[in-house]
């Protein structure tokens, strides 16, 4: 769970954001001041989110490695958000991945592939390229700043993660993503 000071939807993906500053700076995911350092950073707008360029030219560092496994070889197109629940065919929601993941994952959205457990263990490059899509996401959708107690009106009756939500009405991962739902559904 995310500490105290995550109030919002904004402030769960910049948490999650700062992680990442917090693992590329080499002080690892889990280090709680360093993250909540950068996280009240990003939230005074000291420190921005780097730009999709960087994610492409990471991407291309290994140019044959699957962005989830690390496996080289022939690799495929994969939606992080899939395009089933909402998410666009736009490069910033693309990575390349081996078959496999790609078809372990089919139409999960990330978190819910990768379960509340492992959420340490996400790529840098397709996370914070999802981090920077939930965003323009929930812009759009007006929950960006929709405050943890208000998730029981506004996202729960929308989310299809009920059953792995570990407590309702609490910010996880899951509120990012879970009312993306498969269109038609």
């Amino acid at each position: 769970m995310p500490p105290s000071a995550v109030k919002t939807i904004r402030d769960l993906i910049l948490w999650q954001y700062a992680k990442i500053i917090s693992e590329s700076a080499g002080a690892g995911k889990k280090n709680y001041g360093f993250v909540m350092d950068r996280f009240k950073k990003l939230q005074r707008g000291e420190v921005v989110w780097s730009t999709s360029i960087r994610e492409y030219l990471k991407e291309k560092e290994k140019p044959d490695t699957c962005i989830y496994c690390g496996k080289t070889g022939k690799l495929t197109l994969e939606h992080i958000l899939p395009t089933s629940r909402g998410g666009p065919d736009a490069t910033d929601n693309a990575i390349m991945v081996c078959p496999s993941c790609n078809s372990s994952k089919g139409s999960k959205r990330l978190y819910e592939w990768i379960g509340l457990e492992n959420r340490y263990e996400v790529s840098r490059i397709a996370e914070g390229k999802y981090l920077k899509l939930l965003y323009a996401l929930h812009e759009k959708r007006g929950t960006l700043d929709l405050p943890a107690n208000s998730l029981a009106d506004r996202l729960c009756p929308d989310c299809d993660l009920g059953p792995k939500c570990p407590e309702k009405a609490k910010l996880t991962v899951y509120c990012l993503e879970g009312c993306f739902r498969e269109t038609g559904k």
